[in-house]
């Protein structure tokens, strides 16, 4: 009887070529810095790898500070005189009762003083939102690039300005005189040191005009500017598609303020 001839060796096929993950060119902490001189650069290598937690530390540091900062500077009473002043423009606010219109003081204050111990909280959030934001819109606009490279670009597109006009507005306050500080610019997130073409009107007088123009804010166009980059380094957009994300937000943005002085 004939012997089957035994199968064939076949030799394995070689293991998969596995090629390294690209690794950063610069720390962290070299980022924060180079984000101000050099942001084609930094953001280049924020698409070899996401990062963003030592921007952020900085943020919510700057943010609540400056939060508790403004409280302190103006006094309780003064802000309670505020929300007394927003509660009597609201719809109803002449025709409450000297007890309601108390207890909505007392409310007032109260959410202010939670805001203010939860803005550590409340800006993450904030972040995490406008990375969501960057991502779908950069999915929309063909870009390619996951969340956290989204999430690394709307956070150190930001950082620069929120840098240099948080350190501004730390100076400015150690110098005004609580009286001249006007809440609703501080509240509508203008801080205490004009830097927009709004400084120009009066915004109590003329809203709508002051709305529109507190567009052309130096620290806000200096964002656009470093988002329309960072769109293109870090999410592989083309320029128009980056420009085009960037224009539909700031008219969303202008679209909210222009609500917003409808109400005062």
């Amino acid at each position: 009887m004939q012997e089957q001839d035994s199968p064939q060796w076949i030799p394995p096929p070689p293991p998969e070529r596995i090629v390294p993950d690209e690794q950063p060119e610069m720390s962290e902490m070299a980022t924060l810095g180079n984000i101000f001189f050099e942001p084609g650069r930094v953001f280049e290598d924020l698409r070899r790898k996401p990062r963003f937690i030592a921007a952020t530390i900085v943020a919510v540091i700057l943010i609540t500070a400056f939060t508790f900062a403004i409280y302190y500077k103006v006094g309780d009473e003064r802000m309670r005189d505020f929300a007394a002043e927003q509660i009597d423009k609201g719809p109803g606010g002449s025709s409450m009762s000297r007890e309601d219109r108390e207890n909505a003081i007392n409310m007032s204050s109260t959410i202010g003083t939670v805001a203010r111990y939860a803005m550590p909280v409340l800006v993450i959030i904030g972040l995490l939102i406008g990375g969501l934001i960057y991502w779908l819109a950069s999915k929309v606009f063909g870009g390619s690039g996951g969340f956290l490279h989204a999430l690394s670009t709307w956070i150190y597109s930001s950082f620069p300005p929120l840098v240099l006009s948080m350190l501004a507005s730390f100076v400015a306050l150690a110098f005004k005189n609580p009286d001249d500080i006007d809440m609703e610019a501080v509240q509508s997130g203008s801080g205490v040191l004009p830097s927009s073409l709004a400084a120009l009107v009066d915004g109590k007088a003329m809203p709508f005009p002051a709305a529109f123009l507190s567009m052309f804010d130096l620290f806000l166009i200096w964002g656009w500017a470093l988002a329309i980059i960072g769109l293109q380094k870090t999410m592989r957009m083309s320029s128009g598609s980056a420009w085009a994300i960037t224009l539909i937000l700031a008219a969303v943005h202008l679209s909210f303020k222009l609500i917003g002085a409808a109400f005062k």
